[in-house]
């Protein structure tokens, strides 16, 4: 079976069976390439982003920005933090996507009194601590490379670096304020795109996810993505904010950051870079994602074992 037969047919052998050790092996590995090749592509974007909430004055708009970062440091600075961002996000996303499939599975047998959106927060939560952990490191590195021209060219130079400066403590000085922009975003975002899934297929299609063919689901992959990922943005805007200040030494805590920003700013600051950013992004990394699955002879994602569902459905 070629490749177009693949998407527009419903494959109904895969390499592995849903919920087996394979089949979490699958979402990782996709989660992993699509995160870390996404994150990649957008470098540029990012570190006009950084630079916009550590130095708001000089770095005003997106325009002007990256005048001004192409004419004083030259056209490479947009691509420092790269390898950060490849290796970094991709080990997250490996993370963030494969252990919410584990967990999706998991709380689905265990609260089965529960409603699904419930189901989806705590899922999307708990994989995201982890994902958190395995990120902050790289975050570390990545922030200080984008900012400070001097610090290091990259992960090579930039670990030993942080740690004879700082020690351990220095690549988890984040992890806090990492965790308070991640977890509501995760939480919003993954809930957003199961809902939106469903959304679809019920008031829009009118058809079950089954009866859909690959292409058709894919498509539901990319709009239910993309709202997923610019309603997270702005829940996740303020932490986002904070993490920047912190890695930069612009603050000492997160209260003291808090109060250098302001309310207002935490909520606007660098607010439509980064509904540039994410937006797409987590397009795209749902719909990689999810080619990934399909062509691996597995189904779309959204929706939770047949039980929940029709346990959850009048919460």
């Amino acid at each position: 079976m070629d490749l177009r037969e693949r998407l527009n047919t419903d494959v109904k052998s895969g390499l592995c069976k849903e919920f087996s050790a394979g089949y979490y092996g699958i979402c990782t590995l996709g989660g992993m390439l699509s995160a870390g090749t996404t994150h990649l592509a957008i470098t540029p974007l990012d570190v006009l982003k950084v630079n916009m909430q550590v130095n708001p004055l000089k770095y005003k708009g997106i325009s002007s920005g990256m005048t001004t970062l192409w004419k004083e440091q030259g056209p490479y600075s947009l691509w420092r933090g790269w390898s950060g961002k490849l290796f970094g996000y991709g080990i997250q996303g490996g993370f963030r996507f494969g252990l919410y499939e584990y967990f999706k599975k998991l709380y689905s047998d265990v609260l089965v009194d529960h409603s699904k959106s419930s189901i989806f927060f705590v899922s999307s939560a708990s994989a995201q601590v982890f994902a958190d952990v395995a990120l902050c490191p790289f975050e570390a590195i990545k922030v200080r490379v984008q900012t400070q021209s001097n610090f290091a060219k990259g992960l090579t130079d930039g670990f030993p670096r942080l740690y004879s400066s700082e020690g351990l403590a220095g690549f988890y000085k984040g992890l806090l304020p990492l965790w308070g922009r991640n977890l509501p975003f995760a939480m919003v975002m993954f809930s957003t795109f199961e809902h939106s899934v469903d959304l679809i297929h019920d008031n829009i299609l009118q058809r079950k996810k089954h009866e859909c063919t690959r292409v058709e689901q894919l498509a539901v992959t990319c709009l239910a993505g993309y709202t997923a990922g610019a309603i997270g943005t702005v829940v996740s805007n303020p932490a986002d904010n904070i993490v920047s200040s912190l890695y930069n030494k612009k603050a000492d805590n997160i209260l003291q950051a808090v109060k250098k920003i302001g309310v207002f700013n935490l909520f606007t600051r660098s607010l439509p870079v980064r509904i540039a950013l994410v937006g797409p992004v987590i397009t795209l990394q749902w719909f990689f994602y999810d080619s990934i699955k399909v062509l691996s002879g597995l189904p779309t994602s959204g929706g939770i074992p047949r039980h929940v569902d029709e346990a959850a459905s009048p919460a």
